[in-house]
């Protein structure tokens, strides 16, 4: 199964990227839906070797008909290259490693970078987006919902006592929201990049447990 981005925008500009899971089955027009906000819209699919401009309700036809996307094909296509240079606010590379890197990170114009995918941006783009005043946020804070989310199925397995859907919810927010001012903060105060303020948190936190608890636990 290809691996796919999808841009959302306001109908003007775009306003950001996210990757739906299952290209070929038939949940794809209802996440379109469902990460477009109000006055927003689904313009642009992404996959590996190319970009298609997308209208939901087209592609929901297209996809009730039997027909796969592969064969969608309503608008003007564009190259990843070209897809990772459109003028957005942000931009979730969500699928594939290393597709920013340093040859085209000086060319990116995303503000904000939010990294879905392990490993979409390599250790020289990063510097060059930081040195450009785009915020990237890295993998390691910005997928973390989905194994803090196991580590949630792990102790309510442990206790026998499981929460509902909201308290889930809530729980995974609180837990981001803290991550993200614990790394932001520490950036901050080192004048570093939201992934070395997120290195120094985490080794930060090791070496306090190993003083703590010794080296064996």
């Amino acid at each position: 199964m290809p691996n796919v981005q999808v841009l959302v925008g306001d109908g003007n500009k775009v306003l950001g990227t996210f990757q739906p899971d299952g290209l070929e089955g038939n949940g794809v027009p209802a996440q379109a839906g469902f990460r477009a906000g109000p006055g927003q819209r689904v313009v642009e699919v992404n996959l590996p070797d190319s970009a298609l401009q997308l209208n939901p309700d087209a592609l929901h036809k297209h996809k009730k008909g039997g027909k796969s996307l592969k064969t969608f094909r309503p608008g003007t296509s564009l190259t990843n290259a070209q897809l990772l240079e459109l003028p957005v606010d942000i931009l979730v590379p969500a699928a594939l490693e290393n597709q920013i890197t340093a040859a085209n990170a000086s060319k990116i114009k995303a503000k904000i970078v939010a990294e879905a995918a392990n490993g979409p941006t390599t250790p020289m783009a990063d510097d060059t987006l930081f040195k450009r005043g785009r915020t990237v946020i890295p993998d390691i804070l910005a997928n973390a919902g989905g194994v803090t989310v196991s580590y949630f199925e792990w102790v309510q397995d442990f206790s026998s006592y499981f929460w509902d859907e909201d308290e889930v919810d809530k729980r995974l927010e609180r837990a981001m929201v803290k991550a993200y001012r614990q790394v932001a903060e520490t950036a901050a105060r080192g004048k570093m990049s939201l992934r070395d303020g997120a290195y120094v948190v985490s080794v930060g936190r090791v070496a306090d447990a190993t003083k703590v608890r010794g080296i064996f636990p």
